[in-house]
Formats: C-alpha cells, structure tokens, sequence
C-alpha cells in the first residue's frame, strides 16, 4: 500500500513537472540565485583569492573584504566616528561594523546595534537620531555617533505605510531640501495600485508628519540620491515577463509632482502590453526616462561621487543587483554613470566579474564613499561589504580593466566596445526597435547583419532611415552608434 502511496505521489509530480515544461509561458524565464531571491540563502564570500582572478576594474584599482559572514548585507551609512552601520532585512537588525582604526583596510568587530525589526532597509542619519525605514514604518532612535551607541528608545515616528505585495524594501533619505524621502514599491508585476502611495516616492518632515506623494509612476525606485546640484535622481526598475529584452530597466530625473509612467507606459513611453491603452489622465504627461539600461538588470542603488578619484570625478555609480527573469543572467556589476557637458549620460563599467559564465559570487547592492575616501559596495547574496581603493594600499589587486586608446573622434574606432552594446541594449528597447525586430515573431527579423554591414553603416542608417523605418533624428551619433554596436553583436 505504502509502494502505491508513493509511486501515484511521484506520479503526481511527474505530471506536473510535465505540464508546467509543456505550457510554461516563454516569457516566464527563472534564471537566478533562485533561493536568494526568495529566502535570502546566499554563498560563502568569495576568497580573495578569487576576487582577484574574477573581478575586473578600471587601471589603478584594487577590491578587497572589508568584512564578512552578515548575511543579506544591504543599505550602508558611516557615521562620524567612522563605524559603518549596515541594514539586514532578514535578520531584523541593524548591524555596526567597527571602525577600522589601524589603517589595515579591514573593519573592526561586528556587533547588533538594533534587533527585532520589520525588515529594516533604509538608514539615515540625522540631527542626533539614527532613522530606519522598516517595511511598514518609520523609526528612529537617539544614537551617539562618535561613540557609535543607541543611547535612548525607539520612537515608530510614522505607521501605516503599505506593507504587503511584491516590494517590500523602503529606503529611506534625508534630501537636500531637509525633508525625508521614502521610496513605496509596487504590490505587483505590473497592475492599477488601488493605493496610490505604491510606486511613489513619498516625502515627510523629519518627525513624520506632512505626509504627501513626491513622485508617482515609478514601479520600484529602490536607489535614489541628488547631485551636486541639488537634483534628484532615481533608478528604477521595470517590469517582469516579457521577454528577455524588455522594458529596459530606468534612470530618472525624478520632479515633484510628476508622473513617470507605470503601469501604462516603459522607456520612451512604450505602451504597456497589459495596461497602455487604460485611460488615465496622467498618460499624456508621463516623463521618459533620462537614460536606459538594459532589461532585467536590477539596478538597486545611485551614489553620486563628489570627489577626485580617477575616472569617477563627478560620476554616479550605479549597482545591478542581476536578473532573474531571463535566459542568460545579465547585471551583477557596478557601473558608473558620467554627464557630458551638454547633460548627455554616458556608462562606463566599474567592477565587473561577479558573474561570470552563468556562475554567480556576488549580488551588489548598495555603494557608500568611506571616510577614507574609498568605495565601499554591500553584498547580500555572499554576505560581503567590499572597499575599493586607488592607488597602492591594503586591498588585494584585481584584473586591471586596459584604458582605451584614445583617438582623434569617437568614429575612428573600428571595432564596437563593449560598453556601446551594453548601452545600445538599453535604447534598442527605450526607443521602440524591440517592437518591430524582436520577440517571437519579429515584424521584421535582422538576421546575418555582420556580413552585411559595419557599425559606421548601420549608424548612418539610423541618420537617415528609409522610408518604412521610423525617424531617429533627435539620436546622436554616440547613441546610433550604440545601437549599431548592439544590434550587430546581437544580430550576427
């Protein structure tokens, strides 16, 4: 009877397993840490050793373990004492990572500042008060600084906030302006939130009182910071299932009051397949996105740098946290963002490697500058805080990233970089080609495009298209030659 039990049991499986491989739909690809992604397991950090064989940045650049074994490491503050305090949703706790007071590159004993938490993500510091962000409530607490201690109780300033659904991390910041910002992810893929403060950036005074919607249509705005101008900026992430190129995933330029898009538009304001032709009056003003990166990314953390290290003067970096909704993993890496004179957005990769043939050791989260003038990254899948240094010093050397030769324009290159098709991905599906020459059944399949043309070639027919293709006349020729980089490494 048991044998019986057990062979229809396994019967049962087996049929499922069967029909869930036959009517599977395509766009519902699962390719991640898959027990990361849902229960927080991660990996042992990776020995130094292997940061040093894996992990690539630019020349002059050296990573190593700052510290290890915390678990889902995410949100990062030093305080004026020089501990670094560190949020660990799953643990309920805020962890404080000693100062490193010997000058060895490492960091001191690690200790629980605060425990029992919901799920605390975002931590600010602010006028003799530690704040933290839980999932659905705002706290804060009096915490000495210099002597890196709680020294009162925990005052929940605001409740209520919505907590249930898909994103349930809050981040937290004190903006320029002295008003505290918080970010409310959607409570689903892609759906009309009866609540309208989801997919927003909400703002409150400092005690948690003057409650109003900053900016709306932002379906999961994790990672937002102001530049040196005092202009807020967010990276956002798009929806998930369909396909594995779209919707590219969004840098905005975040204004109060305005609209940016979700549920009913992505990128350069595409319709949604599901809700774009709902009608909402806040459609016709829904500001694009400033810049694009390439779908399923994940981009969790902005951090504009204000200092003089080489190559970052005046950059934003920018974490891929990676993807999971699609074939081949895409993301794990920090990237910086850099603005040309006339506000154009370039993207330059930082540290690359962390995953690297299909093998994950590392899932960047969040990055902090040090008072050492370091870069520091959090890890929540290796359980890792990482510090990026220049020049000679502690930490151990990494695979150098060559620096480009430089030429007379940016046309004489002849061979695409990879930095162009990582950036014509992203405004292959922002400008709307993915809806004619991707998918399925393409409209108008590009095939054998590498013996056809050059890059210079497809570029000058971005310039000046044919008839049957759309105009692309507010392109510049970096952004057709971009584009031109993708499509021929993507359409051979």
């Amino acid at each position: 009877m048991l044998r019986k039990i057990l062979a229809g049991f396994l019967a049962v499986i087996l049929a499922g397993a069967g029909a869930a491989y036959l009517f599977w739909p395509a766009n519902w690809t699962v390719n991640a840490p898959v027990m990361n992604s849902l229960f927080g397991w991660g990996v042992d950090a990776a020995p130094e050793a292997l940061l040093r064989e894996r992990l690539v940045l630019p020349a002059g650049y050296q990573i190593n373990r700052y510290a290890i074994g915390l678990g889902q490491a995410r949100i990062m503050r030093w305080t004026s004492g020089g501990d670094l305090l560190v949020s660990i949703p799953r643990k309920g706790e805020i962890a404080l990572i000693g100062r490193d007071a010997k000058k060895t590159g490492r960091g001191g004993a690690i200790r629980a500042l605060l425990t029992g938490l919901n799920r605390p993500h975002g931590i600010e510091i602010h006028d003799g008060y530690l704040y933290v962000a839980e999932t659905d409530a705002i706290l804060r607490v009096p915490f000495d600084e210099a002597k890196g201690e709680i020294t009162g109780k925990i005052e929940r300033i605001l409740t209520g906030l919505p907590a249930n659904g898909n994103h349930w991390s809050r981040t937290l910041r004190m903006g320029p302006d002295g008003w505290m910002y918080v970010n409310v992810g959607s409570s689903c893929n892609v759906c009309i939130e009866e609540d309208p403060r989801r997919a927003a950036i909400l703002r409150f005074r400092p005690d948690g009182s003057g409650e109003e919607i900053f900016a709306g249509g932002l379906r999961n705005t994790v990672g937002f910071d102001w530049d040196a101008q005092g202009e807020l900026w967010g990276v956002d992430n798009g929806r998930d299932l369909l396909g594995d190129d779209l919707p590219p995933e969004e840098l905005n330029h975040i204004e109060k009051g305005k609209f940016y898009g979700w549920p009913f538009r992505y990128g350069n304001n595409v319709p949604d397949p599901d809700f774009g032709t709902t009608p909402d009056p806040r459609v016709e003003a829904a500001v694009p996105p400033a810049f694009a990166f390439p779908a399923h990314v994940a981009p969790l953390s902005i951090k504009f740098l204000h200092g003089s290290l080489p190559g970052l003067e005046n950059a934003a970096l920018v974490t891929f946290h990676g993807s999971w909704n699609r074939s081949r993993k895409s993301g794990y890496q920090v990237v910086a963002l850099h603005w040309d004179a006339d506000g154009r957005i370039n993207l330059e990769p930082f540290v690359t490697g962390f995953e690297k043939n299909e093998e994950v050791i590392g899932r960047p989260v969040d990055t902090a500058v040090g008072p050492d003038g370091a870069i520091y990254i959090s890890d929540d899948y290796a359980g890792v805080i990482y510090r990026v240094s220049y020049g000679k010093g502690n930490a151990a050397s990494s695979a150098a990233r060559p620096a480009e030769p430089e030429s007379e324009t940016a046309g004489a290159r002849e061979t695409p970089t990879n930095d162009e098709v990582l950036r014509g991905q992203g405004m292959f599906g922002a400008i709307g080609c993915k809806n004619c020459h991707g998918g399925e059944h393409p409209v108008s399949p590009l095939k054998n495009l590498g013996a056809r043309y050059g890059q210079e070639e497809i570029a000058a027919l971005l310039a000046t298209p044919p008839a049957n293709m759309p105009s692309f006349a507010h392109l510049k020729e970096d952004e057709r030659r971009a584009i031109a980089a993708y499509v021929l490494a993507t359409y051979r």
